[in-house]
């Protein structure tokens, strides 16, 4: 198995630290407004990996991160807390605004068939570890503390900016001066472990005792703190969206290897951005869609999963209604197809070992539904066929086995208006026939002329 390593530029054999057993940390969502479907993507691409690794026979142990508290409204400490200000705009405690976009998320990734994680960790729920691991920053000289809050000190961190590869230089030439609340803060990439609930933040409701003072975390410090813990000091995966790489994921690099002098992660796995009609996803321009848009507009949630699919991950994906529909069609065929077929047995070898081998070279899943519709399209037995698509879709995870070999029941009334439309037609009565169609079509089917006769679909 191959992947794209963001922290080598480079595609590598993946090769686990301590083998069957896999580490795999995920960035979990910030709970202060809706899952989107910008989102979704990055989860179903996290989703692919895991099972991946599974088919792979590796033991993945899946950490997820819950953000609800201290990530500001910039990512790099700029702000007020996102939390806050999701509870100043609906209404709610920020206590209520998390249960309920938690609640939204996991909402969200169920319609797509994403599987839970092996532990689900809250950063309000590990303000122990997050306090344990500032301290042993503390102990190791990387850190200083103004009146506002607890920094690391990147400059004490050799080779900061490794992630990224962007240098110092070019992250000070994008800086304003003039956003920086802290004053005494010494260098503008410095970055808070944990702020102080006075002045900026006198008011924040969320806040804890620490050896230092009253306050709560920043956003940073979680994802090291939890990882750590239920992971170990070196992870194997650590994925996240590509907006994480030069901020987020560079100073857990930072502060993880700053407090154990080991290497953090292994494998930075990066999934690129959803973009909509070609714009960014924003609610100013309208085309902020969540699954519920989706099934508003009545498709099928596994239609924007197998649409994920069509793009590698490394790729943007444009997202727009006409190439859902196209994938909602598409998955609409697949399933038609696959319900005629016998019960599995043995299977189709060479599509299966060409399938992992495209799935096994940094997950190319465009290239796994080019090798499934080869076969599905393919003169090999349907119980063969049966047999390797349940493989692939350990993988796929669109629920084809819900379809594999499960006949359409046809109303009497449906079946009595097909034998008449195929009399007609072979009749060469076309006009007869295209009424007869409009009328089974009103009834919720659809009739496609073969060569083997009639094949009839449910309409969706």
């Amino acid at each position: 198995m191959k992947l794209y390593n963001t922290l080598t530029r480079k595609i590598e054999d993946f090769i686990p630290i301590n083998p069957p057993k896999v580490g795999m940390y995920t960035c979990g969502p910030t709970v202060y407004d809706y899952t989107h479907i910008g989102h979704l993507r990055k989860y179903v691409g996290d989703d692919i990996l895991r099972r991946i690794l599974e088919s792979n026979g590796y033991e993945v142990k899946l950490v997820m991160n819950i953000t609800d508290v201290g990530h500001l409204v910039s990512d790099e400490d700029q702000g007020e807390d996102k939390m806050e200000k999701g509870a100043r705009e609906s209404g709610r405690t920020v206590w209520e605004v998390a249960r309920f976009f938690e609640d939204y998320f996991w909402y969200s990734v169920s319609k797509v068939n994403i599987e839970r994680p092996n532990i689900v960790a809250k950063a309000t729920q590990h303000i122990k570890e997050q306090v344990k691991l500032i301290h042993r920053l503390e102990k190791n000289g990387f850190i200083y503390i103004t009146d506002h809050a607890i920094y690391f000190d990147i400059f004490k961190f050799p080779n900061y900016t490794k992630l990224s590869g962007q240098s110092l230089e070019e992250k000070e030439t994008g800086t304003r001066a003039d956003v920086f609340v802290d004053k005494q803060k010494k260098h503008p990439q410095d970055f808070a472990l944990w702020f102080f609930t006075v002045g900026h933040f006198k008011n924040h409701t969320m806040r804890w005792s620490s050896p230092w003072g009253e306050g709560f975390p920043g956003w940073h410090i979680e994802c090291s703190a939890m990882s750590m813990e239920y992971l170990g000091d070196s992870l194997d995966i650590h994925t996240g969206g590509i907006d994480h790489v030069s901020v987020h994921h560079t100073n857990e690099i930072a502060q993880s290897e700053a407090a154990t002098g080991k290497t953090f992660v292994k494998y930075w796995v990066h999934h690129n951005f959803l973009i909509v009609d070609g714009e960014k996803m924003s609610k100013s321009k309208k085309n902020f869609y969540r699954i519920d848009e989706i099934l508003g507009k009545n498709f099928d949630p596994l239609a924007l999963r197998y649409l994920f699919l069509t793009a590698h991950y490394r790729d943007k994906l444009n997202f727009t209604w006409k190439s859902l529909q196209a994938a909602q069609n598409a998955l609409n065929n697949l399933r038609e197809n696959i319900r005629e077929w016998d019960s599995p047995k043995l299977g189709c070898t060479q599509y299966e070992q060409d399938f992992m081998e495209v799935v096994n070279n940094d997950l190319n899943m465009p290239q796994a539904l080019a090798v499934l519709w080869e076969m599905v399209r393919s003169d090999n037995p349907t119980s063969a066929k049966s047999q390797s698509l349940l493989k692939f879709d350990e993988i796929l995870g669109l629920k084809l086995d819900e379809y594999l070999g499960k006949k359409i029941e046809i109303p009497v009334q449906v079946k009595k208006l097909i034998e008449q439309r195929e009399k007609v037609r072979l009749a060469g009565d076309f006009k007869e026939s295209d009424k007869l169609r409009h009328q089974i079509k009103k009834l919720g089917y659809e009739v496609e002329d073969t060569p083997a006769g009639p094949r009839i679909k449910k309409q969706v």
